[in-house]
């Protein structure tokens, strides 16, 4: 579905691409075809929310149309549609922002506040939560905000082994991946999913100087984590991010695509070993 909506603080108008279906007018919004909302010149912007798997598409589509698009991660299902996505947007002219609502949490900050300066040994990232409905992808990719923790975390990271454990009649997956740091410290990602299991994060980070096994409390904040997000995008679309900070933004979304393509491929070939593939 598509509504339209007037965006004041750019004085446009951008469209809502949402679950394929049909709805009411909602809030005095009324709903919209594609052929309405990529026609239309005052219609500048789209946000996509769709299921996963059809996230390309849409973004492909406006896109072609000359229309800037925020969508929530992953952009895509491989690493060289991302990159073909992107270059797509340059070529037009337009901007494309991938949402990273998991990076602006207050107690990720924190945390990254409380580890900044101290040495990594080695560390792990488990993460549990309900069965993942159809048309999320391969966990490396629906999972990619636990991905791009550490990635923000910790930098650069390479993959030495993933394992996948599936059992489909009770909805049940484990996708275990070891990771390596720059600087040659083992981390340990763990997706597990299945029906009652609760919707947690458990770290285990060794440092130098202490280990962490919680996230550190943190005061919340009086912006949303959206509003936060929207506020980032509405800068890029003024030209108001400085063009190191676009580049780094999309060398880390990219080179987290690009470890869960080498993830999805060394779970499916049934080996693990990324020195064995």
């Amino acid at each position: 579905m598509f509504f339209q909506i007037t965006f004041p603080l750019l004085n446009t108008t951008l469209v809502l691409s949402s679950h394929r279906r049909t709805l009411e007018e909602q809030q005095g919004v009324k709903q919209i075809t594609i052929e309405d909302a990529l026609r239309r010149d005052d219609i500048k912007v789209a946000f996509v929310c769709t299921e996963n798997a059809v996230h390309e598409e849409n973004i492909r589509t406006f896109l072609e149309a000359g229309k800037h698009v925020c969508v929530e991660y992953p952009m895509a299902m491989t690493y060289k549609t991302a990159v073909d996505l992107w270059d797509l947007a340059q070529e037009k002219g337009v901007v494309l922002h991938e949402e990273h609502i998991e990076l602006l949490t207050a107690d990720f900050k924190q945390l990254k506040k409380d580890i900044a300066g101290k040495k990594l040994e080695e560390g792990s990232l488990h993460f549990t939560g309900g069965p993942l409905k159809p048309g999320f992808g391969f966990p490396a990719f629906s999972g990619i905000a636990r991905l791009t923790w550490l990635v923000d975390l910790f930098g650069e990271l390479s993959v030495t082994a993933a394992t996948m454990e599936e059992d489909q009649e009770n909805k049940y997956m484990k996708m275990t991946t070891q990771l390596m740091t720059k600087e040659q410290k083992p981390l340990t990602w763990i997706e597990e999913r299945g029906p009652g299991l609760p919707r947690v994060k458990n770290i285990n980070f060794r440092f130098d100087s202490c280990t962490m096994t919680q996230l550190p409390p943190a005061a919340r904040e009086p912006v949303g984590l959206f509003m936060q997000d929207l506020v980032l995008f509405s800068q890029k679309l003024l030209g108001q991010v400085p063009r190191d900070q676009l580049h780094a933004e999309r060398h880390r979304v990219l080179h987290c695509l690009e470890l869960a393509d080498r993830i999805q491929q060394l779970s499916q070939q049934g080996q693990g070993s990324a020195q064995d593939a």
